[in-house]
């Protein structure tokens, strides 16, 4: 099969070709997908993309002119790309439905950390040999209640670890039906009024979309720390800054942000309203924002070109990609299969 990967980093080429194994003739490419970038895709069966790629219905349009019959994607979410249209044309997709969990849930534990033991301005300070102690206060995780919103893969592992700091898990998640003991299972009113920590572990859907919003932060405790790495446009970006300078949220920490799109894994300056918006957030000394890095461990990069040539490989066979179709008709046989693992799945995570 022929394939272009669009949006390729250097730190990913050695991962995909060792997954490859010269089956499939892959190009790469470290322009995004786009309207303008689209013919790259000339004469592929398949185009690879990420999260910052322009997927939309214009450009899968002009991929089906092209002769693309797949669009895999080396990521979780596929909001980055236009479902309906895809399958309105017959062009097949595929995600990844899990690469190493742990790796984003260690990552929400270090910006908890950070923010909590005031890391980055303690570093900073002996940066320039000031060691006084004024302004790191934090406190002990143990005894704590963290309310975790989505309770997915990556929300079950952040769980347990927090269970080993000895802190109280809260859930909510309206999609899940079998829960742990070691969680407790509660309505988001309740979360919102009871933790101390509020992660964000949810999909970006017409649901969930700016859900942390001034409302919803009205609900919390006014020492909360609000965690993201999840979706930015879960948070109403305006709503949450005027929180924070208000002293009504306590810090937040982020892997992702509301306008982050092109703009992620890039050091090139941002537009001047989105630089704006975002440094509103970054100036503020009770925030932390990393670069979209929580996926960044050599076990999620083996897990992402594995199952991104799996894709590649059923695909050639004629075969449905199973628990990686993304395609809004799911094939019977995915379904089953779907439904089959439903418990188990859980089972085995617990």
């Amino acid at each position: 099969m022929k394939a272009v990967v669009y949006s390729i980093k250097s730190f990913e080429k050695e991962y995909l070709a060792k997954a490859n194994q010269k089956k499939h003739d892959i190009t790469l490419i470290s322009n995004p997908l786009g309207i303008d970038t689209v013919g790259f895709a000339q004469g592929k069966d398949a185009v690879i993309v990420f999260t910052n790629d322009d997927v939309s219905a214009p450009v899968i349009k002009k991929l089906k002119k092209l002769g693309v019959k797949y669009i895999a994607t080396r990521s979780v979410g596929t909001d980055h790309i236009d479902c309906e249209t895809a399958t309105a044309v017959d062009i097949k997709i595929a995600n990844v439905p899990s690469y190493s969990p742990q790796s984003i849930a260690e990552h929400a534990i270090a910006l908890m950390m950070a923010l909590n033991r005031k890391i980055f301005i303690a570093i900073q300070q002996s940066k320039e040999l000031s060691f006084k102690l004024d302004g790191l206060q934090g406190f002990t995780m143990y005894g704590k209640t963290v309310g975790l919103i989505g309770f997915g893969q990556i929300a079950q592992f952040l769980a347990r670890i927090l269970n080993g700091f000895g802190c109280n898990v809260l859930v909510y998640d309206p999609y899940c039906k079998i829960y742990p003991d070691h969680v407790k299972r509660v309505e988001l009113s309740e979360l919102y009024k009871q933790s101390n920590i509020i992660s964000l572990n949810a999909a970006l859907t017409d649901e969930t979309k700016d859900m942390i919003n001034a409302e919803s932060i009205s609900q919390m405790r006014k020492d909360v720390m609000l965690i993201n790495t999840s979706r930015g446009a879960l948070i109403n970006t305006k709503d949450l800054v005027a929180a924070l300078k208000k002293g009504r949220i306590a810090s937040f920490g982020a892997d992702v942000y509301e306008s982050e799109k092109n703009l992620s894994f890039e050091d090139d300056q941002l537009g001047e309203d989105k630089e704006k918006s975002l440094r509103l957030l970054t100036d503020l000394p009770n925030v932390v924002v990393t670069p979209h890095q929580a996926f960044l461990t050599t076990e999620a990069l083996q897990d992402i070109a594995a199952q991104t040539i799996k894709n590649l490989d059923l695909w050639q066979l004629g075969q449905c990609t199973g628990d990686a179709c993304a395609c809004t008709t799911v094939c019977e046989e995915n379904l089953k299969n779907r439904e089959s693992l439903d418990d188990s799945t859980v089972d085995i995570l617990f």
